[in-house]
């Protein structure tokens, strides 16, 4: 979990590298920067716990640093996406940037095809607000679910990830 963590630290390095909104870019790599800590505090606490003897409390701040993890990764995910909202400039061509930016780029085309489909066929009520059964919009990280469903890791793709919901 915790070198996969180091994954979602990299593809938000690039995703921010490329943002055309400093303010969204300069966010991402806060969030890919506290992901990338609290991967290497997992990583340490369990390399001490695997050459210790079982203990509750040791498994618990496993499973919490594995929580705080997931809640981080989120976090880049979250910010990832408000820097493709943004834009993203154009990477080097043939290149591992090339294909994250390809990848953002379409989650956008989702994105804004969902919402251009909500805005002309939502039912609104009579005040003219959207009834609650309009559908959610796609977010990176079920994009990112949907890559890979019948893992529970993420599945490299040269050096970046499709990641499920088991962070």
């Amino acid at each position: 979990i915790a070198s996969e963590g180091q994954v979602l630290v990299q593809f938000g390095r690039t995703v921010a590298k490329h943002c055309l909104d400093q303010r969204c870019s300069t966010e991402l790599l806060c969030a890919a920067e506290q992901t990338h800590t609290i991967s290497s505090q997992l990583a340490i606490v369990a390399r001490v716990k695997a050459v210790t003897a079982e203990s509750k409390s040791s498994s618990e701040l496993l499973v919490s640093n594995a929580q705080n993890l997931i809640q981080a990764v989120l976090h880049v995910l979250r910010a990832a996406e408000a820097a493709c909202i943004k834009g993203l400039c154009q990477p080097p061509p043939d290149s591992e940037e090339e294909e994250v930016a390809a990848f953002c780029m379409q989650w956008r085309k989702n994105l804004l095809w969902h919402r251009a489909k909500e805005s002309l066929n939502s039912d609104r009520d009579e005040l003219g607000l959207r009834r609650a059964q309009a559908g959610a919009e796609p977010t990176l990280t079920a994009m990112v679910q949907e890559q890979s469903p019948q893992t529970k890791h993420p599945k490299p793709i040269k050096g970046h990830i499709m990641m499920s919901s088991h962070v």
